[in-house]
């Protein structure tokens, strides 16, 4: 290996080390962040006392796998019977058919098991992964962007959107979702950190015998042959994304998108340790790998989630089999391929007009968010001291100020990955068409905005890495550098304030109907 070759190659591994600042430090600001956002979250979590837009689904599903396994009817007055006398639950042992795969609802079952049939008990585990979200974005963030106040940034920016923070403080299966899709997205940047860490040193090792052996080794065929062997942060994000696939259906698209983006870092790892055939390479070696590590580990996941459905017989067409022909396939299975079938239909084909339902076209600008709550109070009732009564109201809007921000962010990340070919802008991008770019699809279809609260991580990286280049480049003049965060520290207290501002509209506080009036911005807010 020339001098000129071992320096290459001992850049690679500082630049990876140098992305990971001290690991004590980086812990800091996270923690910090994500205890400031846990006490939002948490903070009187139970109120209001009531099934808020479709609790009136998830949380009794919940319980009824907590009870029986699968998803039970439950009578028509089951709501108000639930909150008047918690202690008589009126399920029944009758199979109810279900449109979303059931782990979602084992989730909220965690929080029933410890706190009961309580508006508490089914928003606490969503609650504790809206939280833990937070924490994992300030940690991918620091990797992402090598940098800890970047990676803050972006955590605390979402800890204040108001979309994020409603659908972690309600029984919903959204907020479930963008957990294990944000998770899947941390394990695989850490995966491509230990195979730029892994390939360099192979490269070093390869020349050097081939230098002791009198044969030309040659650095530009390393990076072909190269085995990256055991990759466990890939397996746990294949896991991951099939758990995401067995919260929602929308996960089948973001597992499409992070397959796809894994094989093209291992094309342009194996480019960089000096492969001559990055590309063959990659398909030779990697993607087959690849494949049965997310595509394959995600099957097995999905199928796993429907134990409860499997072990018992009450199900929802648990025996479809047993009326049809036989077959060499488990009757059990063929049952369950009917139902998925199904499922699909009935995802694909609803249509049922709703009064907040939405276009994908609208979403990022947060044209009709959707009221999950609402209760006009009078005057004299509940603290309402206003002649004109007041609003008790729970809007899933994301924090206007900042989703506004975020479009700009998206058109900043799309540039500077078309220009500058950076890496991170592209697999924000990536994630972002996994999630958004597939509604498109649906316009016949009943959608609604919150629908986007998987999306929103990955917006606060687009944000962040916004502010990082409003900061200046490294290098820049003190002077350009001071006003640069002037400008980031203008926009970062700008969304802060806007999301106190809506505060109550989050949180069903009683506020006045002319204060609730003065937060309706555009007329499809109402």
């Amino acid at each position: 290996m020339t001098a000129t070759q071992a320096v290459e190659s001992r850049s690679v591994v500082e630049r990876v080390q140098r992305s990971r600042p001290a690991r004590y430090v980086g812990w800091l600001g996270p923690v910090g962040v994500a205890l400031f956002a846990g006490l939002l979250r948490f903070w009187n979590l139970g109120y209001p006392n009531a099934f808020v837009f479709d609790e009136t689904y998830y949380p009794k599903d919940a319980w009824s796998l907590l009870r029986q396994g699968y998803e039970g009817v439950w009578p028509d007055d089951a709501n108000a019977q639930i909150l008047a006398v918690p202690q008589q639950i009126p399920l029944t042992s009758a199979p109810e058919f279900i449109a979303h795969p059931p782990l979602g609802k084992w989730v909220i079952a965690l929080g029933e098991w410890a706190y009961g049939l309580h508006p508490l008990g089914w928003r606490f585990a969503v609650a504790l992964l809206g939280t833990v979200t937070v924490l994992m974005l300030a940690r991918i963030g620091r990797r992402l962007f090598g940098s800890t106040l970047l990676g803050c940034t972006a955590a605390l920016l979402m800890a204040v959107d108001g979309l994020q923070f409603v659908m972690s403080r309600v029984g919903l299966l959204d907020g479930v979702l963008m957990f294990f899709v944000l998770a899947a997205f941390g394990c695989l940047l850490v995966d491509r950190d230990r195979v730029r860490e892994r390939l360099p040193a192979y490269r070093t090792g390869a020349a050097a015998g081939g230098a002791a052996g009198g044969a030309a080794a040659g650095d530009a065929v390393d990076g072909d042959r190269a085995r990256l062997g055991w990759r466990p942060w890939r397996l746990a994000a294949g896991v991951l994304l099939g758990c995401a696939c067995s919260v929602k259906w929308n996960g089948l698209p973001v597992l499409a998108a992070f397959g796809l983006l894994t094989v093209l870092w291992d094309q342009a790892a194996r480019r960089r340790a000096g492969a001559r055939r990055p590309w063959a390479s990659m398909l030779r070696r990697d993607a087959v790998p690849a494949f049965l590590s997310t595509v394959g580990v995600a099957a097995l996941v999905y199928l796993l989630s429907w134990t409860g459905w499997f072990v018992t017989d009450g199900g929802y067409d648990r025996r479809w089999a047993d009326r049809q022909e036989s077959s060499w396939v488990p009757d059990a299975l063929r049952s369950w391929w009917h139902y998925q079938q199904q499922m699909y239909d009935f995802n694909t084909g609803l249509s049922t007009p709703h009064t907040y339902q939405s276009n994908a076209w609208s979403w990022l600008v947060q044209g009709r968010p959707v009221s999950m709550y609402w209760q006009q109070v009078p005057d004299g009732q509940q603290g309402c001291t206003s002649t004109g009564g007041c609003a008790s109201q729970i809007l899933a809007l994301g924090t206007p100020l900042l989703w506004w921000t975020g479009c700009f962010a998206l058109l900043y990340a799309l540039w500077r990955w078309f220009f500058r070919r950076d890496w991170r802008s592209g697999a924000v991008l990536c994630a972002v068409a996994g999630i958004y770019l597939p509604w498109f699809g649906y316009q016949g279809r009943t959608t609604f905005s919150f629908y986007m609260v998987v999306l929103v991580p990955f917006l606060c990286l687009a944000v962040a890495q916004l502010l990082g280049g409003l900061l200046g480049p490294e290098g820049c003049s003190a002077e350009r550098r001071r006003w640069g965060a002037v400008g980031a520290g203008a926009i970062v207290l700008a969304v802060v304030g806007c999301f106190a501002f809506f505060l109550p509209l989050y949180t069903a506080e009683v506020i006045p109907m002319s204060e609730w009036q003065d937060r309706m911005w555009f007329t499809t807010w109402v």
